[in-house]
């Protein structure tokens, strides 16, 4: 037996440390890239890995003694104590590329996460599917995409980056990720450049295809942007901190000295309601402080829907989600791809217990036939209905001004919502008084002796209307607040709003959403 036990330590030691040959690993190090086991190292806590499936390989007779591992690596682990499932490609055999055996590896990670309440954290590096063990049909109809994830129906988070060029399997695993990270020089696309160009004749570069860049402004396919894969696994660990185990639980609950008020925040809010500013310093200021002094905030497509910020972030020790206006950009007004990103923020802080916190000083919806023709009103309908389903606490803030059916996306009155607080110089109105002038008189004032000043009176008169203290007046409004006390304020009220995860057996409405919407 001591003579079998070595045979088969030193079988799994050449595996683990050659993988799919030495001149390989010396190549992806060329690149500037660690193999996937480095990359798991590098991820979990340190001796925590407990790798399974090591003596996977290919099934077709010719591959067996080339295909150690078939391409990926899958096992147990812990972040910061926690158990997580971790999968990866191995591109030193046959580029990572997706095979029967090697899906089936992945796909037991994922069962074990599901099965035992905790995420799944997948690092992404394949050439796609493998064309000897797909390219007939009998090998075709074994490989298909996973209706297991599909299914996931967010049971526990899961989490994918991109740290290399990914085509096919890995890309899949990122759409139905809950959080997807790319490493900058990384591609993520369904087909490479040279599929593309053999099957249509077009020519395009790997960033051009599917880079860094593309996905943070363009597509949206993307959440958050590493500078390399040192980055972007300190990125999963950091998105792992404000999420709980899965669906069924709560995130962790950390200690926080109370909040103070903060007068800071009267300069940083213009009252001229068409004066812009950027939200990011207000988040700053209202959210708890990190170890290291810079605020817990972790934003979701930065780049993106860019009137919109979503982001994690926590409040007196509190994981929440903030859906907070941008007035940088579009003047904070809503477009079709801050729905596609609210409305996808919206479920994925519902499915795991996440309280929701909106802030909104926003002038509407963009208006125009371009957002029209981007389906404006299917996009806007369906992030009401995000909003509708969701069953976390919801707390909102008007800061500014709150004008027409944005006012109700961003969690108005009568949208469900917990409480709804007001600064006192806010504005809610149908629209903005001097937008709503100019349409109901419109070539009325050209024989009036001064237009401008009469327009001036006007605007003034209808301004009167659009105060909190109005609805504050029909218990529309919960409470006009002093803007320096809004950090205690939320915290307060997210602490009297905090309500049980529910078990195991409720699935909420908003967890078998798309996760790519």
């Amino acid at each position: 037996m001591r003579d079998i036990v070595e045979e088969m330590r030193a079988r799994r030691e050449k595996i683990r440390t050659e993988m799919g040959g030495i001149d390989k690993i010396e190549r992806q190090h060329a690149r500037g890239r660690l193999t996937v086991r480095e990359r798991i190292d590098r991820l979990v806590d340190a001796g925590s890995f407990f790798e399974f499936g090591t003596f996977a390989r290919s099934e077709r007779p010719e591959a067996k003694d080339i295909s150690p591992g078939d391409g990926k690596v899958s096992g147990l682990a812990t972040v910061a104590g926690r158990p997580i499932s971790v999968a990866g490609d191995d591109v030193t055999v046959f580029r990572g590329s997706s095979a029967y055996v090697a899906s089936k590896r992945t796909h037991k990670a994922l069962e074990l996460a599901v099965d035992n309440g905790h995420p799944f954290v997948y690092l992404g590096e394949t050439g796609g599917a493998r064309l000897p063990d797909t390219l007939g049909a009998e090998g075709f109809t074994r490989i298909h995409p996973s209706v297991q994830t599909a299914r996931r129906q967010r049971a526990v988070p899961m989490v994918t980056a991109i740290l290399g060029d990914s085509f096919g399997g890995s890309s899949f695993e990122a759409a139905f990720s809950d959080v997807v990270i790319q490493a900058r020089g990384a591609c993520l696309a369904v087909s490479s450049p040279r599929v593309i160009e053999i099957a249509t004749t077009e020519k395009v570069s790997l960033e051009d295809l599917g880079g860094v860049d593309v996905h943070l402004r363009k597509t949206g396919q993307i959440d958050i942007a590493a500078d390399d894969e040192d980055h972007a696994l300190a990125l999963i660990r950091d998105v792992l901190s404000y999420l709980p185990q899965n669906r069924w639980s709560k995130p962790e609950l950390l200690p926080c000295p109370p909040p103070a008020a903060d007068e800071k925040l009267y300069d940083v809010v213009p009252t001229a309601r068409n004066r812009a500013y950027d939200t990011h310093r207000v988040l700053a200021r209202l959210v708890d402080p990190r170890p290291d002094g810079s605020p817990a905030l972790l934003e979701l497509k930065p780049e993106f829907g860019r009137s919109l910020i979503t982001a994690f972030a926590r409040l007196g020790g509190r994981s929440v989600g903030i859906l907070a206006s941008n007035p940088m950009y579009f003047a904070g007004a809503l477009d079709p791809d801050c729905c596609d990103k609210g409305a996808r923020f919206i479920a994925l802080c519902d499915t795991f217990n996440l309280p929701l916190v909106f802030l909104q000083d926003v002038p509407g919806y963009i208006v125009g036939k371009q957002p029209e023709h981007e389906r404006l009103l299917n996009k806007a309908i369906m992030f009401f209905e995000a909003l509708a389903l969701a069953e976390v606490p919801k707390v909102t803030v008007v800061l500014r001004k709150a004008f027409g059916l944005a006012y109700y996306a961003l969690a108005g009155n009568a949208m469900g919502g917990d409480f709804l607080f007001a600064w006192p110089g806010a504005e809610i109105s149908f629209m903005d008084p001097a937008v709503g002038v100019n349409v109901v008189h419109a070539g009325k004032l050209d024989g009036v002796e001064d237009p401008a000043a009469e327009r001036a009176r006007l605007i003034a008169e209808w301004s009167k209307d659009t105060t909190p203290y109005g609805a504050a007046g029909i218990m529309n409004l919960d409470e006009i607040i002093d803007p320096a006390e809004t950090r205690p304020i939320l915290v307060r009220a997210l602490a009297e709003c905090d309500r049980p995860a529910p078990g195991r057996e409720y699935r909420k409405p908003l967890a078998s959403w798309p996760t790519c919407l």
